[in-house]
């Protein structure tokens, strides 16, 4: 299993984390929850090859 694909998730998590908490604390909530959706996006961007591997190869398993 590779493990740089958890760990580049897990590094935008952590950078995520930090950025909200520090917006949460000067008072910028709105940016704050912008700042948590573009990183979801940015967590699936990275994860969209590998889900369409893992999708092509339930299909090629179970013969859809």
């Amino acid at each position: 299993m590779e493990i740089d694909i958890i760990l580049k998730v897990a590094g935008v998590g952590m950078i995520i984390t930090v950025l909200c908490q520090i917006m949460s604390k000067a008072g910028r909530d709105e940016q704050s929850t912008m700042v948590s959706l573009v990183g979801m996006v940015v967590i699936l961007i990275i994860l969209a090859e590998r889900l369409g591997t893992l999708i092509s190869t339930l299909r090629g398993v179970f013969g859809i």
